[in-house]
């Protein structure tokens, strides 16, 4: 693709999110959850875990713990043996159990909706708070980055960065605020489901026209051995 100004590229960033909308409709957190406690205690068990094995931990832990207080007071031990099958579990509970203690103390035991008071909570990062602003209060503070949002940006030519922030950043400028929360569902389904780190489905991509290293990879003047290899290296 040739080079491109700001207002080519974010024409390009709307025919791609209008692209991921039509193959994505249904997109939204796969985190398990039933209010704003949970879907923070969640997105911090998250942090280089998958879904589904939070989601399996979860099950029972929210049945244990209804509130903030209740997390503030089970002692740590307790904690660890509830969620010991979450990777670094036992950094995780004790954040888990500084973070409701300062809810209680300084919240009221509710989650705050702002991401400053988000992130003075042990264990929450801008991410974690896009997370629970953006799916528990609808609000569009900013664009959740993780591996896939970080991996889709650099392979779409939709930012160069690899911190998160800056590519938060880029993202932000190329996509309405409304679609913020979307923008980064819709990114990570495509991920999980087509655009994977190894061996992304290219021919069968609904946005290839508009990904730059899918053009790459299906340029018909390669060889099939070569577009695999081609594939390898996106």
């Amino acid at each position: 693709m040739p080079r491109e100004n700001l207002q080519t590229r974010k024409a390009r960033a709307q025919r791609i999110m209008a692209g991921l909308r039509a193959a994505y409709p249904d997109a939204h957190c796969e985190l398990d959850f039933s209010n704003q406690l949970e879907l923070l205690m969640a997105t911090i068990l998250s942090a280089q875990c998958n879904d589904r094995q939070v989601n399996i931990v979860t099950a029972s832990l929210f049945k244990r713990y209804g509130s903030a207080a209740d997390y503030a007071a089970a002692p740590l031990a307790e904690l660890e043996i509830a969620i010991r099958r979450i990777g670094l579990y036992r950094n995780k509970a004790k954040n888990i159990k500084a973070a409701c203690q300062a809810l209680v103390e300084k919240h009221g035991g509710e989650v705050p909706r702002t991401m400053e008071e988000l992130t003075a909570l042990s264990g929450v990062g801008r991410k974690t708070a896009n997370v629970v602003l953006g799916n528990a209060f609808g609000l569009s503070a900013g664009v959740v980055v993780d591996t896939h949002v970080a991996r889709l940006s650099r392979r779409l030519g939709l930012s160069a960065q690899t911190a998160p922030g800056k590519i938060e950043k880029d993202l932000q400028a190329l996509a309405p605020r409304k679609d913020w929360t979307q923008l980064s569902h819709w990114l990570i389904w495509h991920g999980r489901r087509r655009c994977f780190a190894r061996g992304p489905e290219c021919a069968r991509c609904e946005i290839k026209a508009d990904c730059p290293a899918g053009q790459k990879v299906l340029d018909p003047k390669l060889t099939p051995e070569q577009q695999k290899k081609m594939r390898a290296r996106v």
